[in-house]
């Protein structure tokens, strides 16, 4: 078995030696999981130094956010000779939707019936593709009838959302319905349901890459003396547990354990990331303490909501520290 500074070693080198490091994406996790229950801004020379270790330049750093604020995700406010950055409303919303899904430990239960949205007429091309890609953000898969489902979705909430995302447009042409059983779009039965709207077995490999990369790290850790750990690192491993957990679980379903394969690695996936973020969060915060700072010099402080994920796995808000 590896020690602990070679299996974290391992994972922050193979990260670094990425051909292309998608510093935007990495951004919007830092924003997520670090800035946001610190009051949601930071100056953009926190975020410079936070990222330098995992390879990510200053150019780098600047270049994302600017394409962030462009496509108004982040909106900036500056304080003399710097600047603050913080979520745009609309980027809070999408951030406070991902929270839900990233923190929390257990899926829903399910009542046996179908949540479908039916696209009723043509509906023009582009905006088919928009409305596609809100739906998928929402964890709908799509049928061979080109209309979209899910086992456990609120409908109401759903269409709020489209609304909320510009999609007010299409609203006229959907019908959202809940149905009985899968023979509602033509499937004879739950699970092949779930076979035309979604591919786990590609999800459940990428599950697996997750799996093998945290595992040696959470293994090591449990073992180790815990003055190996430096904050540091305790920080920079977070950081990349919930990046590469983020995009699994936008890209999960999160279907109801009866619609699942009997060894599915997304539930070991959730559990491994849990048990690592709360050996990491001490360590992590107090990096977070030192390093991040506000355009006037003020140190932000965290607010509870830290302390709480994976404490009880329920509507967890992203939190803020002006209001705690």
């Amino acid at each position: 078995m590896p020690t602990l500074s070679q299996a974290i070693e391992v994972r922050l080198d193979r990260f670094r030696q990425k051909n292309r490091i998608q510093a935007g994406s990495l951004i919007t996790t830092v924003f997520g999981d670090a800035i946001m229950p610190r009051g949601g801004r930071v100056s953009l020379g926190s975020m410079i130094q936070l990222l330098q270790p995992l390879g990510v330049n200053e150019r780098l750093v600047r270049t994302a956010v600017y394409r962030l604020v462009k496509e108004e995700w982040l909106q900036s406010e500056a304080l003399g000779r710097k600047t603050d950055y913080m979520l745009t409303p609309s980027g809070r919303r999408l951030f406070d939707e991902a929270s839900r899904q990233i923190y929390a430990t257990d899926i829903p239960g399910w009542d046996r019936r179908w949540r479908l949205i039916l696209i009723v007429g043509e509906l023009d091309g582009r905006l088919r593709e928009r409305l596609r890609k809100a739906l998928f953000w929402h964890g709908f898969g799509e049928t061979v009838t080109g209309n979209f489902v899910h086992p456990t979705a609120d409908l109401e909430k759903i269409m709020e959302s489209l609304v909320s995302e510009g999609l007010d447009e299409v609203l006229a042409q959907l019908m959202p319905m809940v149905a009985v059983n899968a023979r509602a779009q033509h499937c004879a039965t739950d699970n092949g349901m779930v076979r035309e709207a979604w591919n786990l077995d590609g999800l459940a490999l990428s599950y697996q890459g997750f799996l093998q990369k945290y595992e040696p790290i959470r293994d090591a850790l449990a073992t180790c003396n815990q003055d190996e750990l430096s904050e540091q690192n305790a920080f920079l491993i977070r950081t990349l547990l919930i990046h590469d957990v983020r995009k699994l679980l936008l890209r999960d379903p999160q279907l109801p354990e009866g619609l699942l394969p009997a060894t599915w690695p997304g539930s070991r996936a959730r559990h491994l990331c849990r048990d690592l973020y709360r050996k990491l969060l001490p360590l992590s915060e107090r990096h977070l303490d030192a390093g991040v700072r506000l355009a006037s010099g003020a140190t932000p402080q965290a607010s509870q909501v830290v302390v709480r994920r994976f404490e009880f796995g329920t509507d967890l808000d992203t939190g803020d520290s002006s209001a705690a």
